[in-house]
């Protein structure tokens, strides 16, 4: 009791420093009005640093503290890579050969010397962009989480490797639930024949989303990312469930989808277009769930931490830190649930494409 205590007191401080010192790292001056959406989206969204802790110094001055990642441009045939340190968080102009960058809210433009940045009659930037292949932050934590999988999986499999043992440690922590996406998500969708053929996809996606979950708790500690938020990462995610699947499919999936049997043909004909329909609808479902719920949970937590500086009152803190904790303990329970869900709806899908008819 008295350590779930100490974990507690240690979430509730770090909880509230780290959102004064998001919140007034969005402040120009004393005077600016705290803006809670500007502060969320800040914290969501994908970033060219890794951002550790900002705060005022004694004379008054906004110190960041953060980790520089590499930035990779081309541009008409140039090559250029740099940190991101030199931009200054978009204070600065870098001169490359005869090209000038400029980072205008995390996005990298071509400029002139003095960092102009033009916009059209409806306010959208006109300046060219180069292509960029930087290592972002939200990058910077999938490489993260692919070094614990490799160190969670290659370690577990020395174990095995080595004289048969009572698991212990680690192993006694990854075999329930190596055994439970085998058993209970691919045996029991696919069949214990044909399981065992896509079990390093289901079980490399569960450990995937489910350790990106948790890294994504993170930002409101120092150095977090949202990449299952991220939805280009949900839709390459969903895009693999897609090409598994419909790779794998049989003539017999193929059959039901676009011709039927024992249905009449006009029906035949309606219910193809409705199939082929939802050959795709599968996979959007699969990219907008996880994306939104991750997502979703970030902001909530966010905004009840942001309702202290709104009302400005110093009697709503008990209130907003105790409600946001318990949103964050939920968001634990919802870590795994989605890979869960992604894991088994994956499965489901395979296991219907795989399927062969019994006559």
């Amino acid at each position: 009791m008295r350590h779930i205590k100490q974990v507690i007191l240690v979430l509730v401080v770090l909880f509230s420093t780290q959102l004064i010192y998001g919140a007034d790292a969005h402040k120009d001056d004393a005077s600016e009005e705290f803006d809670p959406m500007e502060m969320i989206m800040h914290h969501i969204a994908d970033t060219h640093e890794w951002h550790v802790i900002s705060y005022t110094n004694g004379e008054g001055h906004k110190v960041n503290i953060t980790l520089p990642l590499p930035i990779i441009l081309i541009y008409q045939g140039q090559f250029n890579v740099f940190m991101s340190s030199a931009f200054d968080h978009g204070h600065k102009v870098v001169k490359k050969g005869d090209v000038y960058y400029k980072l205008y809210h995390e996005k990298i433009y071509v400029t002139d010397a003095d960092g102009t940045i033009h916009y059209d009659d409806h306010h959208n930037v006109k300046n060219a962009k180069p292509w960029d292949f930087s290592i972002t932050r939200n990058v910077g934590s999938m490489f993260l989480s692919v070094l614990l999988l490799l160190w969670l999986f290659i370690s577990a499999a020395r174990k095995y490797g080595s004289t048969p043992s009572t698991p212990k440690g680690l192993q006694s922590f990854l075999e329930p639930l190596i055994l439970f996406v085998r058993d209970d998500i691919a045996v029991a969708q696919i069949g214990k024949e044909k399981a065992g053929r896509f079990m390093p996809f289901l079980m490399t996606v569960f450990f995937f989303i489910w350790i990106n979950n948790l890294i994504g708790l993170i930002p409101f500690f120092p150095g977090g990312s949202n990449l299952t938020g991220n939805i280009s990462v949900t839709m390459l995610l969903a895009m693999i469930t897609f090409l598994i699947t419909n790779f794998s499919g049989t003539k017999s999936y193929w059959g039901h989808i676009f011709w039927m049997p024992g249905v009449p043909v006009p029906i035949r004909i309606l219910l193809s277009f409705i199939e082929f329909i939802g050959l795709f609808t599968k996979p959007f479902a699969l990219m907008i769930r996880l994306m939104a719920n991750i997502t979703a949970g970030h902001i909530i937590i966010l905004s009840l931490f942001s309702l202290i500086f709104v009302m400005k009152s110093v009697a709503i803190a008990p209130v907003s830190i105790l409600m946001g904790l318990m949103m964050f303990m939920l968001e634990l329970l919802v870590a795994v649930l989605q890979a869960y869900i992604f894991t088994l709806l994956s499965a489901l899908f395979i296991g219907m494409a795989v399927h062969e008819e019994e006559h």
